[in-house]
């Protein structure tokens, strides 16, 4: 198994920002000090109550603390970037990392942010799909000539291209069923997102091996799999710690509408109790080795992207969780 740290780039807007990226910074440090393989940092624009740092910059920033743990952009907004920029601005980042970046991609859900950026949130997958296609072409061929739907290039040279060859790894977050499949046909992985519960991701890893199997790929080497997870000296502490912070973060997926891109069935909008024993990994080192490992064992999951942090929560207490799983968790799972 391999294990990254979560970047809880979201806080407060009244918080001071430039003393939050200090604290991821130190965060970093210490993650890569007690054995963590990664680093990963997510995209939404527009996040009030909250303000939120943007994870190429701020992946850039940390790269030199970072050392030889993985940079992973987790997720970025596909459907809203424009793939010459982005092209080049990964381009940028495999450079300073020396060939540890990854790049995560999926839809997006947030009706503000589409409006915002002039995208009709019923041409997201197709423009996804398209951006995708000039991605990768950019990356591997002399010159693209590329006449789309949304995109248009007319008979381009990138030159600041990836240390990675042919191109960074690609996963795919996904969230409902057809984007599943998606992620099966156009990624190298399905980054599996840590929202559902673990009967949901059962069923649709069963469509995923089939869907890899309809277009003849092999099942990937690597599985990421993002969770909310806090450990402390026994569940009843770590319950304690967490429970105000993680409660509010999830009370704003509901009102942000991330409940509606589970599939059917599922949904967020549950007493926290509910929530907490059916995604989330709270309790002592002992409690979150055995759940790390029911994950491992029901999904095949072997790279898990922990957030240990939510919005408010004190520094201190982080950095203690980092160490505390860092020291007493990671050791026992490394060879699983």
């Amino acid at each position: 198994m391999q294990f990254g740290l979560q970047l809880n780039s979201q806080h407060p807007a009244t918080d001071n920002i430039r003393r939050r990226l200090e604290e991821l910074i130190e965060q970093v440090r210490l993650a890569q000090r007690v054995g963590f393989h990664s680093i990963v940092a997510p995209q939404h624009y527009l996040a009030a109550p909250f303000h939120m740092l943007q994870p190429l910059p701020l992946l850039a920033r940390l790269a030199a603390e970072a050392g030889d743990m993985r940079l992973i952009a987790g997720i970025i907004l596909l459907a809203l970037q424009q793939p010459v920029a982005l092209a080049e601005e990964v381009g940028t980042l495999d450079a300073i990392c020396n060939g540890r970046f990854t790049l995560g991609v999926a839809l997006g859900y947030r009706d503000v942010e589409f409006q915002a950026f002039g995208v009709a949130k019923q041409d997201a997958v197709p423009r996804m799909i398209e951006a995708l296609t000039v991605l990768k072409r950019l990356w591997t061929e002399d010159t693209v000539e590329h006449r789309g739907r949304f995109f248009t290039l007319p008979g381009v040279t990138l030159t600041t291209r990836p240390v990675q060859r042919p191109h960074p790894p690609i996963w795919m977050g996904a969230d409902n069923d057809a984007a599943v499949k998606r992620a099966a046909r156009l990624a190298d992985t399905w980054y599996i997102n840590p929202h559902a519960k673990l009967a949901t991701l059962e069923r649709q890893m069963a469509l995923y091996r089939d869907a890899l199997d309809e277009v003849g790929k092999a099942f990937p080497t690597e599985l990421p799999i993002r969770r909310e997870l806090f450990v402390a000296k026994d569940r009843e502490t770590a319950l304690r710690i967490c429970m105000p912070y993680l409660e509010r973060k999830y009370q704003t997926y509901v009102a942000w509408g991330q409940s509606g891109a589970l599939p059917q069935g599922d949904t967020l909008d549950l007493p926290f109790e509910t929530l907490r024993d059916q995604r989330f990994i709270i309790g002592s080192p002992e409690d979150c080795i055995e759940q790390l490992q029911h994950y491992h064992e029901r999904l095949g999951a072997n790279h898990f992207l922990l957030r240990i942090q939510w919005a408010g929560m004190p520094q201190e207490q982080v950095l203690e969780a980092i160490a505390l799983f860092g020291e007493q968790v990671i050791p026992q799972l490394l060879h699983v």
